[in-house]
């Protein structure tokens, strides 16, 4: 139901660190009408073009703190809330080319009541000034 507000239209942008272009960064939403434990984030997938972005070049950041997806299995102190807009921090040199690219966003969620683990998909074609 809030798969296609997962992906946020407001920024996607370069991700600029002391001046040099590391990769890309925008911004996504739980698809879950309640907040979850960080641990209760599976995976998160991101594709650019039609091509798979590999989980080791994938960061979560909230609240001014980021994360590596394999470090979000031992994080029980912290939580994504419904609504809240996390950024999904992407390394790739260069960052992103001007005009436009397909961007697919998959989040993989552990529900506690659900007998399997759900993954829901967004993809949003997004312009790059």
């Amino acid at each position: 139901m809030f798969d296609q507000h997962m992906i946020c239209d407001e920024t996607f942008e370069n991700h600029v660190v002391d001046g040099m272009v590391e990769g890309f960064v925008f911004k996504a939403r739980l698809p879950y009408y309640r907040g979850l434990g960080l641990s209760m984030v599976e995976d998160i997938r991101v594709k650019l073009d039609g091509q798979d972005i590999p989980r080791s070049d994938i960061r979560l950041g909230l609240r001014g703190r980021t994360w590596a997806l394999d470090e979000l299995e031992t994080e029980y102190g912290d939580r994504w809330n419904f609504g809240e807009k996390a950024d999904i921090i992407v390394k790739r040199p260069g960052g992103l080319a001007k005009g436009a690219h397909e961007v697919e966003l998959a989040e993989t969620l552990r529900i506690s009541y659900l007998p399997f683990v759900p993954t829901t998909v967004c993809r949003k074609t997004i312009q790059v000034g």
